[in-house]
């Protein structure tokens, strides 16, 4: 699941780029995605709305065994 999660966050990564930010995928174990907001992101006020609603949400659409989205230091 791991190597399908790297293949979405590749789509979603431009997006977050163009506002100075990136994500990196840290682990993916029981159907939770870890991840780290960096750049522009991090700390961003905004940053639980894109991660749930930009990041999660793409996230389950298209791997719908995916349970949740955590952001980690």
């Amino acid at each position: 699941m791991k190597e399908k999660v790297e293949e979405v966050l590749k789509d979603i990564r431009p997006a977050l780029q163009a506002d100075g930010g990136d994500i990196e995928l840290v682990e993916v174990m029981d159907k939770v995605v870890k991840v780290r907001l960096k750049g522009a992101c991090y700390g961003c006020p905004m940053s639980s709305f894109t991660l749930a609603m930009g990041v999660e949400a793409t996230l389950k659409e298209r791997i719908p065994e995916i349970e949740r989205v955590e952001a980690v230091e």
